[in-house]
């Protein structure tokens, strides 16, 4: 039956694509996703109240990831770190998903930063905050992501103090970690990141980090969304340092890679596209490199939609394509970000969504899109 949306006329898909979980490890390449958090929408709490957190919800749509055979990226930007989620709630999640990690024997690598820094700090201020949620994440088992810090950003004169600071930490850390560089277009408070708001001069200062620290350094995340660039700085790696792509716009080409190198995986997509993009990265385990564009390729529209600026909101379609998909029973979100995308922006993502057939059950996101249209008075 047709839905009218607000960009027309659609006909809904009538069956999903089939997904199933299980299937052979992934081998040729490491794949994390990114997960959000699913809000307790009965919560009795009031803006600026700390999240309040469904932690089954949560931690089941973990499994379904791990289900699937994908890492899960944990309270890393697409959990909200830093928009709704504060460092205890953080904290909080970080150890409830390595411990159950340990229990299904999923994959798990946790965001460490400096969000329990309120106002102005100092250089030590910055690292002894870096060396509490350091340790949390060690002592639980999980391995680290040095996410990049506003607070670092709003305290350091220049590119001396990034790399004083970050060879501080990876002196300490117990094993290699994963270095975080997370564009202004995710988070405006860090433009200028590594000392320089050029690029150029900025890449040079990360590579310098790595080079310094290479046994402490199991890969990078860049979430840039420049394609050049990331293959620019991939090809500069020291060896066995991973390239982990966080490039919500071209990630087909930079995981498949070309005759000089490839990227790994960890992506905020990959909350929605999960099961499929596991399925792709088995194909491409095979050596087809042409099956796996083909799987992966027409996913880079609804991307692109869910992260169009401003970017640092994709978080709400991705919250939004979960409800429908059904795994959680509604559409609320910490620090009530639910309401930061237009009703026409959240249709356009259920058109794209359903046309690839990612929803389980396509009646059901049909009845959902139908609600929501409903709430907005749009409903025929």
């Amino acid at each position: 039956m047709t839905i009218h949306l607000p960009q027309g006329p659609y006909e809904p898909r009538a069956t999903p694509l089939d997904l199933a979980p299980g299937g052979a490890r992934l081998a040729s390449r490491t794949v994390f996703s990114a997960a959000h958090v699913v809000a307790d929408p009965y919560a009795d709490i009031s803006p600026g109240d700390p999240a309040a957190v469904d932690w089954d919800a949560t931690l089941a749509f973990r499994r379904h990831l791990w289900s699937h055979g994908l890492g899960v990226a944990e309270a890393m930007d697409t959990a909200q770190r830093g928009m709704g989620l504060d460092w205890a709630g953080a904290a909080e999640l970080i150890r409830r998903s390595a411990a159950e990690a340990k229990s299904v024997g999923g994959a798990i690598a946790c965001g460490v930063g400096t969000d329990q820094l309120t106002g102005p700090a100092t250089l030590a201020e910055v690292r002894a905050a870096y060396e509490e949620q350091l340790a949390l994440v060690e002592g639980s088992g999980a391995q680290a992501i040095l996410m990049a810090s506003r607070a670092l950003a709003a305290a350091a004169r220049g590119p001396e103090d990034y790399l004083e600071t970050y060879a501080h930490l990876l002196r300490q850390a117990a094993e290699p970690v994963v270095l975080h560089w997370l564009g202004p277009m995710f988070d405006p408070a860090l433009e200028g990141y590594w000392g320089s708001a050029d690029l150029d001069a900025a890449t040079d200062t990360f590579l310098k980090v790595i080079a310094e620290h290479p046994d402490k350094v199991d890969g990078i995340k860049i979430s840039l969304l420049d394609a050049e660039r990331e293959i620019d700085v991939r090809r500069r790696l020291p060896g066995g340092v991973r390239c982990y792509t966080g490039d919500d716009f071209n990630y087909p080409e930079l995981i498949a890679g070309d005759d000089r190198g490839f990227s790994h995986a960890l992506l905020g997509i990959f909350d929605p596209l999960g099961p499929l993009a596991a399925h792709a990265v088995r194909v491409l385990d095979t050596g087809d490199t042409e099956g796996f564009r083909a799987l992966l390729d027409p996913t880079v529209e609804l991307s692109r939609h869910l992260f169009e600026a401003p970017t640092r909101f994709y978080k709400t379609g991705v919250v939004f394509l979960a409800w429908l998909a059904g795994h959680q029973d509604h559409f609320t979100m910490v620090g009530g970000l639910q309401s930061a995308r237009s009703l026409p922006h959240l249709a356009k993502a259920y058109e794209l969504a359903d046309r690839l057939g990612l929803f389980p059950d396509p009646g059901l996101a049909e009845a959902r899109m139908r609600a929501l249209l409903s709430v907005h008075g749009g409903s025929r």
